[in-house]
């Protein structure tokens, strides 16, 4: 599942990075929707969306975008956006006008459990599904309430802190999305920190998707100079390397 920035470097090319990643070997693509105070990015993607900013990218564009690449994707897109700019733009206009374009489901990451009912009931209306995160510090109790009020997957952060680039995934990942699964039924997705095609094979040994941002985003920033030719190129094949890791995790647990 990885997340692109919207706009970066421009909204033509992350049209092509969408089918970038579905030629690559993605599910489900996490689609950015740039925002001044991004509120659990780190450095590499509050960057990204800054970059996406100053070149005049905002909402409505990519809702235009994704309207004219959905009939060439088969891949599942969730949208990652800030509650500030859903409210500010009409709740039940912006989430209506997304799924219409072609998005099937939303991460608001700002969004708190006791406010989301409204929403929640609007996005059910339009049938999309909605996913909240849930930290390694959120208590069982609470991760239970959360996990029940998501729809589609549930989405489980691999560490606290903000999204970047990590050698390593924390020892008790296992065990907490062992948790999770007893509490519910839904698919669980792993984010945050993950950032190789061997993070990747662990994540889904474990879960059933895992999310990679910064380590994607870093590259198309730097592929950036050499043109957007370049960026997809360069994209599609870091995100194939990241699919190899399914792959291998599927042989593992075949036994071949």
């Amino acid at each position: 599942m990885p997340y692109l920035t919207m706009g970066d470097p421009d909204i033509q090319t992350s049209g092509r990075l969408l089918l970038a990643a579905q030629n690559a070997g993605a599910s489900i693509c996490e689609l950015g929707i740039p925002f001044s105070d991004p509120i659990a990015d780190g450095p590499v993607i509050q960057a990204s969306m800054t970059w996406a900013l100053e070149h005049g990218v905002r909402p409505v564009h990519v809702l235009e975008m994704v309207a004219q690449q959905r009939s060439k994707l088969d891949i599942g897109l969730v949208a990652m956006v800030s509650y500030s700019i859903v409210h500010k733009l009409g709740d039940e206009a912006f989430i209506k006008d997304a799924i219409d374009a072609g998005i099937d489901g939303f991460i608001f990451p700002d969004l708190s459990l006791e406010e989301s009912a409204k929403t929640r009931d609007l996005v059910a209306k339009h049938g999309g599904i909605l996913s909240f995160l849930i930290a390694p510090t959120t208590p069982d109790k609470r991760a239970k309430e959360i996990a029940q009020a998501c729809t589609g997957f549930i989405y489980l952060l691999a560490r606290a802190g903000v999204t970047g680039e990590q050698s390593e995934l924390p020892p008790d990942l296992s065990p907490r999305v062992e948790r999770m699964q007893k509490i519910s039924d839904l698919p669980i997705t792993v984010g945050f920190g993950v950032s190789t095609d061997s993070h990747v094979r662990q994540v889904v040994s474990v879960a059933d998707a895992a999310v990679v941002g910064s380590a994607i985003v870093r590259r198309i920033t730097e592929a950036r100079e050499q043109g957007t030719d370049h960026v997809v190129e360069t994209t599609q094949a870091f995100i194939g390397d990241l699919a190899r890791g399914l792959t291998k995790a599927t042989v593992s647990a075949s036994g071949r």
